[in-house]
């Protein structure tokens, strides 16, 4: 038996999951909890395999635009994709940093990091410093 694939079931699922160009961490969130739910189900029809592989390629865009180092990447991106990638809260960075002031003052981009604590950072996640500049 040869599948086929339905567009009409395939316009009812870009209706229910509304797929669209990611342009946030929240948006880049739900589009990931959408992947998971497709990928784990199984059987999955023709249709629900091209809306996973939309959306991967989705995430796949926004992922590379938002956290790859490069000339894109600052070093705030930097500091909040190691953030993420460690689960480290903004109050773990206190010990880093010195203060809860100095760390809001980086995470909302009103300072600059230095160099002592782009060292410190480096260290603390276990990165060669050069990444935050």
């Amino acid at each position: 038996m040869t599948l086929t694939f339905n567009p009409d079931r395939y316009a009812t699922l870009l209706t229910q999951y509304q797929p669209k160009v990611i342009q946030t961490e929240a948006e880049n969130e739900q589009a990931l909890q959408q992947v998971e739910a497709l990928m784990h189900r199984q059987p999955r029809t023709l249709e629900e395999t091209a809306l996973y592989e939309l959306l991967v390629i989705l995430i796949e865009r926004f992922e590379q635009d938002y956290y790859a180092p490069g000339k894109a990447a600052t070093p705030l991106s930097m500091l909040s994709f190691l953030m993420e990638q460690q689960q480290c809260q903004p109050s773990d960075l206190i010990v880093v940093l010195g203060s809860e002031e100095l760390v809001t003052s980086i995470l909302h981009q009103q300072q600059d990091l230095s160099v002592s604590q782009i060292r410190a950072l480096g260290e603390f996640f276990n990165v060669d410093p050069n990444v935050f500049v």
